[in-house]
């Protein structure tokens, strides 16, 4: 991995030309992310760990009674914390304010920990990716209460991405070359591309020559636009959002390879939260477009509205799982 080693390396001496305009905490962020992307996937190497560990309670603008209840929400690492401060804090404080609770904001590295938290009842509500739903609702038992609907659908997709002046047209292009996903259990960032590769008769760790974890869909967009990788996996609703209000990276990428739809990232609440109040975050969501302050967040996060979720709508990301593990055991020698 040495030669993404130095790759990064003149990316460090670059950054205060790049990014001049940018607050001076996420330059730190974004050199810890630089780092991550030494993590390899599948090679056995040591993961170094951030701490994600602590909570951020929000105050609220008015002075609140000391015994105000506590919401604890989290989003789960689809996008890196600085943009999931500015893009989602507007939208939890308005469900806090609303429902006349705390916001206690709580963030984890990856989509396992907050999955975690859900099912110890750590947390009560969380945004989290199709993966870590269709696949951990059960282990964890957290309970769907809506979904966000975008441009009049409640699905998504995965897009495999290349830097904008590069050769590659397709996903064989790759072969020999860098790649990154987002998070070990991330539908679009990880769970497509294996899917796509197991039908190829390919696995990633063999395929590539580096893969390595950005935890993040606009980390993954960001590094190919930088050319630390040549390649990755992205969620299309976070790289069309970032395409309209911040496309100085993605306008740097190119399109190679677009997936078959799949639910779209829900909202969860722990089981352990009181079937009342689960009730009353439900309605809050579903009238949320309805309410002037609630129209104008949803227009911020390019979401039309939330509606009621089904659980068949992520019954295809379990057979994509499934079909993976069979299409590898025929494939043993």
């Amino acid at each position: 991995m040495t030669h993404i080693t130095d790759r990064i390396g003149n990316s460090l001496k670059n950054i205060s030309t790049t990014t001049t305009s940018m607050p001076t905490f996420f330059l730190a962020f974004f050199c810890i992310f630089l780092l991550l992307l030494l993590v390899a996937c599948d090679r056995g190497e040591e993961v170094k760990a951030v701490d994600f560990s602590k909570t951020v309670p929000l105050p609220s603008p008015e002075a609140t009674p000391p015994d105000r209840p506590v919401l604890r929400g989290a989003v789960g690492a689809m996008i890196s914390p600085k943009e999931t401060h500015e893009i989602y804090l507007q939208l939890l404080a308005y469900i806090s304010d609303r429902m006349d609770m705390e916001l206690e904001f709580i963030q984890r590295q990856t989509y396992a920990e907050v999955n975690e938290l859900l099912g110890r009842g750590d947390l009560d509500l969380a945004f989290i990716c199709s993966g870590p739903y269709a696949l951990g609702r059960e282990e964890f038992d957290f309970e769907l209460l809506a979904t966000p609907v975008v441009q009049g659908e409640h699905e998504y997709r995965s897009y495999l991405i290349v830097h904008q002046e590069s050769p590659f047209q397709s996903l064989e292009d790759l072969r020999g070359t860098t790649f990154a996903f987002t998070d070990p259990q991330s539908n679009t960032g990880r769970l497509v591309p294996e899917y796509w590769l197991a039908r190829m008769g390919e696995r990633p760790e063999t395929f590539f020559r580096d893969v390595i974890y950005t935890y993040s869909h606009d980390n993954s967009i960001q590094a190919v636009a930088q050319g630390l990788v040549d390649g990755a996996a992205v969620d299309n609703l976070i790289w069309d959002f970032f395409d309209q209000k911040k496309p100085v990276h993605t306008s740097r990428t190119r399109i190679i390879k677009t997936s078959d739809s799949y639910g779209i990232p829900p909202i969860v609440v722990s089981s352990s939260l009181p079937p009342e109040l689960t009730d009353q975050i439900r309605d809050l969501l579903l009238g949320m477009h309805g309410d002037p302050h609630g129209a104008a967040i949803l227009h911020e996060l390019m979401i039309d509205r939330f509606v009621r979720a089904d659980k068949a709508w992520y019954a295809s990301i379990q057979d994509l799982h499934d079909t993976i593990d069979a299409l590898r055991i025929n494939q043993q020698p």
